[in-house]
């Protein structure tokens, strides 16, 4: 079933395509309802922003509060309280190595900042990337984007002193040694620094330590460690994009934990606020005190009603234990996923950490399964079911409930989405 998408006016950019017919009026917990009162349960928490589910009460309510306070008040000309109680809070997650904090809107701008700290921090130009990254649309954070080519075309030439380096997500749907493929690949990144950007030039690495739009691959751990290796032995800061994984979304606060290394600077977004724009890089003090005074800000970054929705988000992330909730519930929906990949074919893959889990599809030839796996979200769309594709050729469909999903609403969707996949395939 292919449904007729809503369009906005045409006073809005046609830049923002839209990927539901849901007119929407309100969303609660892990649902949305649209104008009619339809009810729709919601595994996309737009695109992994809301974990403490839509309109937490909590949440809505220190925004009512501080909304009557403070709007708006620029960080370099009035102290705020608010931004002290901010990072005392985050530092509660974040291991005390990165103890000192920027905030900023977005994902893409709190990105370029991580780029220009760990280039003033090293007074070194370039910045090494890895192969189906996603990291923004803005110049720099785009410059290091390879997760699809639809993001990059016709806005080259990008920032230049960006190199990319292979990453060992295997697209040939066979088992294969994955520790061989870590070797290949990390052999691939020394070779990189012999031959394109050396060590004394190289400023940075940057990796998602779990692939977001490059289709929600988690790399093996040999491969994380290994590139921490190389950073420690050449003098490179390692940043690790958590704009998706954090929060608690992979059943721990941050990726970083299932590979039990810490990187030198960490991007923090989406999560962070419960769907109220803000963004942040974290890093040790002696990287953030190289950057020179005045270099970088911006006017918004960090919000007063943003930074209230953020204390309240931990609060609730920590009250409501939605992180182990994450973890269970994910377990859960992994294994009955990975049940419906033995009995569908088409299924080549299932994998992921928490709540943050991709089924990979292929068609009857065994390429990738772009038109069956949109075939199959627009299905479970008809059925009240939301999700989302990625990958590079969108053949993956993503599951990011929110982190408050309980098992009840879990077996309801996975019901939705067998249906799905036999009516996609007329059964």
């Amino acid at each position: 079933m292919v449904l007729k998408v809503k369009q906005h006016s045409d006073k809005v950019s046609r830049v923002w395509p839209l990927f539901t017919n849901i007119d929407v009026d309100y969303g609660e917990g892990v649902h949305i309802y649209d104008q009619s009162g339809r009810k729709f349960i919601d595994c996309t928490s737009g695109i992994g922003v809301t974990n403490t589910g839509h309109c937490h009460p909590r949440v809505v309510k220190a925004i009512k509060e501080q909304s009557e306070k403070l709007l708006h008040g620029q960080t370099t000309i009035l102290y705020n309280s608010m931004l002290d109680r901010l990072t005392n809070d985050l530092q509660k997650i974040i291991p005390e190595k990165l103890n000192c904090f920027f905030f900023s809107n977005s994902g893409s701008e709190a990105v370029e900042g991580a780029i220009k700290l760990a280039r003033h921090a090293t007074k070194k130009p370039n910045i090494i990337c890895f192969q189906g990254g996603y990291h923004g649309r803005s110049i720099g954070a785009l410059s290091l984007t390879t997760a699809k080519s639809v993001y990059r075309s016709g806005y080259q030439p990008l920032m230049s002193g960006v190199f990319v380096s292979p990453h060992p997500y295997s697209r040939q749907y066979r088992e294969e040694d994955s520790e061989e493929r870590t070797r290949y690949c990390l052999a691939e990144l020394e070779h990189l620094l012999n031959t394109q950007t050396s060590p004394d030039e190289t400023a940075a690495m940057i990796i998602e330590p779990i692939l977001g739009e490059g289709g929600y691959v988690t790399p093996p751990e040999s491969f994380i460690n290994g590139i921490r290796d190389i950073c420690n032995k050449n003098n490179i800061v390692l940043i690790f994009d958590e704009i998706q994984t954090g929060f608690g979304r992979t059943g721990e606060y941050f990726a970083f934990k299932h590979f039990n290394i810490v990187p030198d600077i960490l991007v923090i977004a989406k999560g962070i606020a419960s769907g109220l724009p803000l963004s942040g890089i974290a890093a040790n003090k002696e990287i953030m005190d190289k950057w020179i005074p005045g270099s970088h800000g911006g006017t918004y970054g960090p919000n007063p009603i943003s930074m209230a929705a953020a204390i309240e988000t931990i609060n609730v992330l920590e009250d409501e234990e939605l992180v182990s909730n994450a973890k269970e519930m994910g377990d859960f929906l992994l294994a009955e996923l990975q049940a419906l990949k033995k009995e569908y074919p088409i299924i080549v893959d299932v994998r992921g950490k928490g709540l943050m889990i991709g089924c990979e599809f292929v068609d009857d030839n065994g390429n990738p399964g772009t038109v069956i796996a949109e075939k199959v979200r627009q299905n479970c769309l008809s059925r009240g079911l939301i999700l989302l594709t990625c990958g590079p050729y969108n053949q993956v469909i993503r599951w990011i409930p929110p982190l408050t999903i309980k098992k009840t609403e879990l077996e309801k969707a996975l019901t939705i989405f067998t249906l799905a996949i036999k009516d996609s395939l007329g059964k």
